[in-house]
């Protein structure tokens, strides 16, 4: 038997395309086990959109509600939250530290000394201009032993914790909730794209032993690093699989729309395929009626590619977490179909690469399974885990704390806190 299953929803404002998933999450009364099931599933070309930040409001409001609309007439609901996915250049991260003293006198460590120590840690100094959405405990210390997932229970004096901290442009912010706010979605919480496509597509062995998650989308590149089963690193590139696109409009002087009718064929065709031409009147282009495979491919695309994942590997050089990874590397998101792209992954980061394809969720799959929905499918999974806290989370904005994630420390901190 199962309890009655709660409805998640899940909004992706990409830059290349909006997509809602509507989900129905039960827990088994008898294993405790969690399923996830996908009812109800939209995808609509993304506008007033680039680079994960909304450019026109008017357009990016009239696009997600033709969004989240078409996902509730196909799962028969209408949504009262969501759970939006945030990208975009503007998003930054950083660890921090926090100490506390244990409170109870017997020295064992109660979850108000975790909601406290999180705090301590979450008391960054930002500019106004910007906003915390995630605080994630990495591990914690306990009188100056390291490792600790859980801390609750534990003997000890001294509490420590080691957090990772995602930060946003407090106008992108604004500008999301607004856009799905109109559709009278309220937003239950905003969690960054990187870290909602590891749900979907990381395995809890992956993350321990140290991985690096590449999510390339339409406008923007999000990188989320993992080591020792918990977030180092997370960041954003502002270019994305829109960008080779580009590139082959201006190398074959064709519109834009055809050059992506061209990229999409080139990716889907087999390598064992003998012939290097491509007949392109087969896909209704006009401007070119042949074309060599490998000219598109070493000529325009793995340029592209390659540079996409040497920002990748500066950037991790920078925080040097360059050769951490045994794990490798997982490349997702829309552009991971793109062809050449595991080539050019193992060529510039020395590591080894698969297509990370989404997991975790049964229902109406058949054509979601797809890299491109690993974030709207992860933010799923993500919401699946965390606690229902009610009417907590506006509460928990007013009072300007930070929401953190899964783990819910602080909210329900607060929640302890009210009569």
């Amino acid at each position: 038997m199962s309890n009655k299953p709660r409805i998640i929803a899940a909004i992706d404002m990409g830059s290349s395309k909006i997509a809602t998933l509507v989900s129905q999450v039960a827990v088994d009364a008898v294993t405790g086990e969690t399923s996830v099931n996908i009812v109800g599933a939209s995808q609509v070309e993304s506008k007033g959109i680039k680079k994960g930040q909304i450019v026109d409001i008017e357009e990016a409001v009239e696009a997600t509600i033709l969004s989240i609309e078409a996902a509730e007439r196909m799962a028969g609901y209408n949504l009262e939250t969501a759970y939006v996915a945030m990208g975009g250049a503007h998003i930054h991260s950083q660890n921090s530290h926090g100490v506390v003293a244990v409170s109870d006198p017997n020295d064992e460590i109660s979850q108000n000394d975790v909601d406290r120590v999180i705090e301590a840690a979450s008391a960054v100094s930002l500019p106004v201009s910007r906003e915390i959405i995630f605080v994630v405990p990495r591990e914690f210390i306990v009188d100056g032993e390291p490792g600790v997932k859980d801390a609750v229970g534990m003997s000890g004096v001294r509490l420590e914790v080691d957090t990772h901290i995602v930060s946003a442009a407090s106008s992108a912010l604004k500008n999301a909730r607004k856009a799905i706010n109109e559709v009278g979605v309220e937003v239950e919480e905003v969690v960054f794209s990187g870290m909602a496509s590891a749900e979907a597509i990381l395995t809890s062995t992956e993350k321990e032993l140290g991985c690096l998650l590449i999510d390339i989308g339409g406008g923007t590149t999000s990188i989320a690093a993992y080591i020792d089963g918990a977030i180092a690193y997370s960041g954003v590139i502002p270019i994305g699989a829109k960008n080779v696109t580009n590139d082959l409009a201006i190398g074959l002087r064709v519109s834009l729309e055809t050059a992506e009718k061209i990229k999409i064929a080139l990716s889907a065709k087999k390598k064992d395929e003998e012939s290097d031409e491509m007949d392109l009147e087969s896909l209704g282009v006009t401007e070119i009626k042949k074309i060599s495979k490998k000219t598109l491919l070493e000529g325009i695309i793995r340029p592209r590619l390659n540079e996409i994942f040497s920002m990748v590997k500066i950037e991790l050089e920078r925080e040097g977490l360059l050769n951490r990874f045994p794990s490798g590397a997982v490349v997702t998101g829309g552009g991971a179909e793109t062809a050449g792209v595991i080539d050019s992954a193992k060529r510039v980061l020395s590591v080894p690469v698969r297509i990370g394809v989404p997991r975790g969720v049964g229902g109406l799959i058949d054509d979601i399974i797809t890299p491109a929905f690993a974030t709207s499918i992860g933010l799923l999974l993500y919401g699946a885990k965390a606690k229902p806290v009610e009417n907590l989370t506006s509460f928990a904005k007013k009072m300007k704390l930070p929401s953190v994630g899964v783990f819910g420390k602080i909210i329900d901190g607060i929640k302890n806190l009210l009569p």
